[in-house]
């Protein structure tokens, strides 16, 4: 076994050696060309008109030092770090990528329904628009100093939002989500003033910059400030841009073209939110400027993952009230959206009925596919023989017996179904509720599980066939909040050991790892009310 180790490092340092460095990419300039640059270059917040972008420089931090980066990415990508000083000083934002010079860009958006006018890259600025394998890719770093977007804040990010947005890309990556990537995580060694609870006790933290990397950056909220202000040929110049990099196969900018286009980031969304509602996952903060037109999930900020089952819940402190963006509400809130970039795009068309025949469309496909998606989460493949109602009593029992949503569907695929007092027993274990307070919905439990049942018989799957697919869809581990702020905590004492753990384990979330089992589990009790694992605020 040690013989075997020894070959297996030795192969890897040899194929390592043989890939090219990621900081030797060529340059793609294409949106920097093809799109208006701010005329001024002086750096200070203001209103960005008829411009795409501004160009601007990182802030150097005092003492950066590389908590983590993600080399599962860089193979994915085929790409080897040469020098890890001078990946140390590009990431952190001490010094260029080759000569490239950076931006941020401009977009404005709707904040929690209403209209905000321009946002902008507030504290994330593009190092580099590169080529890996002939594909665009941009590198961008978030909490690297302000920009003409940053408006009254200074640019910077800290340490503990830096480690869950790190975390949090990489493991929805690896879950099959739709999602923006991660590829590093520094600490700065600057302190930053945060008042995290909005609360009037500000206090200093500790600085952090993210490396997040994605195809593109641009938002719902790009296309929309352009509309607003009425500059309809930048806008036309985005979209055209946008068509040509990203949607090549819809062929030359036209009408037509336009509509397809909007037909496909319509498609990309549903099929996100489909992701998020599979797999428990709560945004908080699905303003328009925090939806990519690629269908990514973008800004990871007060995020959360369902624990005991319940629609209304909301991780973001700024939405408590409201509960807006609440885990039963993203499919309307994506619909809501998608309606905006609709009106965005609507000068280039100048047409509503082919745009709103879309948006019509999004329900009816969202629907069909959250139906299926659900029939895969209890191991039932004939989903048109599946009721809608069976579906719609299984989530109000699970709301009702305040059931843990990972562990339950995680559970149901390990038991023998088919029984009932097998059944009974699991939902005691997987409930936050006591087992007598579970006792008022045995009645309703029981009847729902007689019409499982007989769909299973009817079936008539083999059972180890139907446990695969089942846990092919159904994630033994997510990131919990309690997690992350576990590893939060640790970091904040210079101990990035929990940081690693957690990351290895998120890279296989649907298999069973029996040495991470500690993890699989429900929230503690501790963590119920604590700041951090229960609701967080946009603060960071």
């Amino acid at each position: 076994m040690e013989d075997r180790q020894i070959l297996l490092t030795s192969y890897r340092k040899l194929l390592t050696s043989l890939m090219s460095d990621l900081l030797q990419q060529p340059i793609n300039p294409r949106f920097i060309e093809a799109l208006p640059a701010d005329p001024i270059a002086a750096n200070y917040p203001r209103q960005v008109h008829g411009a795409c972008y501004s160009r601007v420089e990182t802030k150097a931090p005092s003492h950066p030092e590389m908590i983590h980066y993600s080399q599962v990415l860089l193979e994915e990508w085929g790409l080897n770090i040469a020098d890890q000083e001078e990946f140390l000083r590009v990431v952190s934002g001490a010094k260029p990528y080759q000569d490239f010079i950076p931006y941020a860009m401009c977009y404005g958006g709707h904040q929690f329904g209403h209209w905000a006018g321009q946002l902008g890259d507030g504290r994330a600025i593009n190092i580099a628009d590169i080529l890996i394998h002939n594909q665009p890719m941009q590198l961008q770093l978030k909490g690297s100093g302000p920009t003409p977007y940053s408006r009254t804040a200074d640019g910077f990010a800290v340490l503990r939002s830096s480690i869950r947005e790190y975390l949090c890309s990489e493991a929805m990556h690896h879950l099959g989500v739709p999602t923006t990537r991660a590829l590093s995580l520094v600490k700065t060694g600057d302190l930053v003033m945060r008042d995290m609870l909005y609360n009037g006790n500000p206090a200093q933290e500790q600085g952090a910059v993210v490396c997040r990397t994605a195809p593109s950056f641009i938002r719902f909220g790009s296309f929309q400030i352009f509309a607003s202000r009425g500059e309809t040929e930048v806008l036309r110049q985005l979209v055209d841009h946008t068509i040509e990099q990203h949607f090549p196969h819809l062929g030359t900018p036209s009408k037509e073209t336009y509509l397809a286009f909007f037909q496909e980031v319509v498609t990309r969304t549903k099929d996100m939110i489909v992701h998020w509602q599979r797999v428990g996952f709560v945004h908080g903060v699905m303003n328009t400027d925090n939806l990519s037109v690629l269908g990514l999930t973008i800004d990871y900020g007060p995020y959360g993952w369902l624990e005991d089952y319940n629609p209304s819940w909301t991780p973001n402190t700024t939405d408590a009230q409201q509960s807006r963006y609440r885990f039963g509400n993203q499919p309307n809130i994506a619909v809501w959206n998608l309606m905006q970039l609709a009106n965005a795009l609507y000068p280039l068309i100048d047409e509503a009925e082919p745009l709103q025949e879309i948006l019509d469309g999004y329900k009816d496909a969202y629907l069909t596919d959250y139906h299926q998606m659900m029939c895969a989460k209890i191991g039932l493949d004939q989903t048109e023989k599946v009721e809608e109602t069976i579906i719609t009593r299984l989530t109000q029992l699970l709301g009702q017996s305040e059931q843990d949503m990972t562990l339950f569907f995680r559970e149901l695929s390990a038991i023998d179904s088919s029984d009932w007092t097998t059944f009974w027993q699991m939902l005691e274990r997987t409930s936050y509720m006591k087992a007598h307070e579970m006792t008022p919905l045995h009645t309703q439990w029981e009847s729902w599980h007689a019409s499982y049942r007989d769909l299973l018989l009817a079936e008539n799957q083999e059972s180890n066939a139907r446990r695969k697919k089942m846990n092919a869809v159904n994630p033994k581990y997510v990131l919990r909040n309690y997690m992350a702020q576990l590893a939060i905590d640790a970091a904040e004492q210079g101990d990035y050991t929990l940081v690693n753990e957690l990351y290895q384990m998120l890279r296989q979330p649907y298999n069973e790892q029996p040495q991470y089992e500690k993890w699989y589990t429900k929230r503690p009790e501790w963590a119920r009310h604590k700041v951090g694992c229960s609701m967080l605020s946009c603060s960071s």
